[in-house]
């Protein structure tokens, strides 16, 4: 039986860069890093010879919220395909901040592309209440999104 998500697994092609971003312009904290390599490793991954540096990064210190994991492929350089909210795959990773418009001019500052302006949803119908969201991207294009309880 499945209990619980223990993390989200990111594919990034320069893991230093994308720590900076994930721990620096997204206030993540860095937890550790480890190389994965082996036959072990190329048989997960079925792919002979692969080797890859994994970050993680949590923003939270609950057991309940799942840290982003960072993989960067060192055997081989990862295909970059640009992120499509319409396409079937994990389509974003959602942060919640306590003030979405704040941390929304903060990161414009830093000059990370967003996608829209924050919007604002009302699902209080369907007993989900309301919410902010936007989403942006990563320096690899990858989709993420910020949201607010309202």
């Amino acid at each position: 039986m499945i209990t619980s998500i223990l993390h989200v697994g990111v594919t990034v092609t320069d893991l230093d860069r994308s720590i900076r971003f994930y721990r620096d312009t997204l206030g993540l904290a860095f937890q550790g890093e480890l190389t994965m390599e082996g036959e072990a490793t190329e048989k997960l991954f079925g792919k002979p010879g692969c080797r890859a540096r994994v970050a993680y990064l949590n923003g939270s210190d609950q057991l309940q919220v799942p840290p982003v994991e960072l993989i960067q492929f060192t055997s081989e350089t990862a295909a970059s395909k640009k992120s499509d909210l319409f396409s079937t795959s994990i389509s974003e990773i959602c942060f919640l901040t306590d003030d979405l418009w704040r941390e929304y001019r903060r990161l414009l500052e830093l000059g990370v592309e967003f996608l829209s302006e924050p919007q604002d949803f009302d699902f209080t119908a369907d007993g989900f209440g309301k919410s902010r969201a936007v989403y942006f991207k990563d320096p690899d294009g990858i989709i993420l999104e910020l949201m607010e309880a309202l």
